[in-house]
């Protein structure tokens, strides 16, 4: 399986692959100081083969004030998982994307102000166009 991420500085969304890679469901979104002990968990019952991370980048190609944070992450995931591969891969429009797949899922107009909910949505997102694209 794969793990897809969508790290925050706050919440970070987590999506999860089937069992083939096909298919890239949410999971849940996690409060940012939790997030190593959730993944040494889900990797220790999941098998997580790799991790997708999503790349936050201007509309132009240049980093953002996440960018940092990301790359920080990414370098702290690669090295407690040596022998996991970490994929980034942008995330431009995926917030926005989420926003409307939310919104057109017909929820009611407090759950769709719901950020975790948009934070998780675009884990899968990213996790979804990682498997489209490889």
């Amino acid at each position: 399986k794969a793990l897809g991420i969508d790290y925050g500085t706050r919440r970070t969304g987590i999506a999860i692959t089937d069992n083939m890679q096909i298919i890239a469901s949410g999971l849940t979104t996690v409060p940012t100081h939790t997030l190593d002990a959730f993944i040494a968990d889900i990797v220790l019952k999941e098998n997580i083969e790799y991790f997708v991370v999503g790349d936050p980048k201007n509309l132009d190609g240049t980093n953002t004030d996440s960018t940092g944070h990301v790359n920080s992450f990414v370098k702290r995931l690669q090295r407690l998982y040596p022998t996991t591969l970490v994929c980034k891969i942008d995330e431009r429009f995926t917030s926005k994307i989420a926003q409307k797949s939310i919104l057109a899922s017909g929820l009611k107009k407090k759950a769709r102000q719901n950020k975790a909910l948009v934070d998780e949505v675009s884990a899968t997102i990213i996790l979804q166009d990682y498997l489209d694209y490889r």
